[in-house]
């Protein structure tokens, strides 16, 4: 049993990780970042919730490029294939959960 506070984790680097568990394949993964990420397309499918700050999550659909401001509680899922980058505003603490191994 593991209890932890998204807010106590700062990791030295952007988008630097804490591992939480890894279940038949799938990763969950505790993020914090003060930068953005780059534009990438999973080979997996892809959850990702803000529990911190606010992020403009950018993505491409119909070959629009598109955003959408996520804010704590908002959950963004990416399909196989959604090309899309995080941007946050100030720092920011993110849940990812995907495919062991994905980008």
């Amino acid at each position: 049993m593991v209890i932890i506070r998204a807010k106590d984790f700062t990791p030295e680097n952007p988008w630097g990780a804490m591992n939480i568990a890894c279940m038949q394949g799938i990763t969950i993964r505790l993020h914090w970042t003060n930068k953005p990420y780059h534009w990438h397309t999973n080979d997996g499918e892809e959850v990702f919730v803000v529990l911190d700050g606010k992020v403009n999550m950018h993505y491409e659909q119909d070959t629009k490029q598109l955003s959408k401001l996520l804010e704590i509680g908002d959950i963004f899922y990416a399909s196989i294939g959604t090309k899309h980058y995080a941007e946050p505003i100030g720092e920011a603490r993110v849940l990812v959960i995907e495919k062991q191994g994905s980008i």
